[in-house]
């Protein structure tokens, strides 16, 4: 029995074609997995901050006994902060900017703390406030460089996703654009400072 050239050159063919979309399959769930564990470092750092605010609260607490409203207000919007879970997976541009604007409530509240603080000078020259208030500065940088990591594992992910021929690909197995984090709004102008 002799093979037909013709099915020969339809075997190479869909060999080519199925070895194309395991290799392309492979090279997008790398990629997706690139992107989960740089969520997961974005995640990290901001338990980290998350896990450093009682610390601070309580120091702060006992110098402030009369600024109980500006602690329950951090203490509130870490609470609120550290309910929001997300599935990096599935992420999509209204969770990003719902978790960000937990993040940015407890941001806000913190900077309350920070505010009411500097009314204490006793408190200003402790050491154990002075170090949690330089690990909350550490955590913050963490924090933008955790966002900005996140933002080049999304990059690379989102191009694969929506280029062609790797987009057939994505979307035959579910494969979708993730969100980038963006600068927090009105962040392009510059602060007022006054004296």
């Amino acid at each position: 029995m002799q093979i037909k050239k013709s099915t020969i050159i339809l075997l190479a063919v869909l060999a080519f074609l199925g070895l194309w979309a395991v290799a392309g399959y492979n090279s997008l769930v790398g990629s997706d997995e690139k992107v989960t564990a740089a969520w997961g470092n974005v995640e990290t750092q901001y338990q980290r901050r998350a896990d450093l605010i009682p610390n601070l609260v309580e120091t702060v607490k006992g110098y402030t006994k009369h600024e109980r409203e500006t602690l329950e207000a951090v203490i509130a919007a870490r609470s609120k902060a550290t309910s929001i879970t997300i599935d990096p997976s599935n992420i999509t541009e209204e969770d990003l900017a719902r978790f960000q604007e937990v993040q940015n409530g407890l941001a806000g509240a913190l900077k309350s703390l920070l505010a009411v603080a500097e009314s204490y000078p006793d408190l200003k020259a402790g050491d154990q406030f002075k170090d949690l208030q330089s690990q909350l500065e550490g955590t913050e940088n963490r924090i933008a460089e955790a966002r900005r990591l996140y933002n080049e594992a999304v990059k690379p992910y989102n191009l694969e996703v929506r280029s062609f021929p790797k987009s057939v690909l994505a979307n035959i197995f579910g494969f979708r654009v993730r969100p980038y984090f963006a600068s927090e709004a009105g962040a392009d102008k510059a602060p007022k400072v006054q004296f």
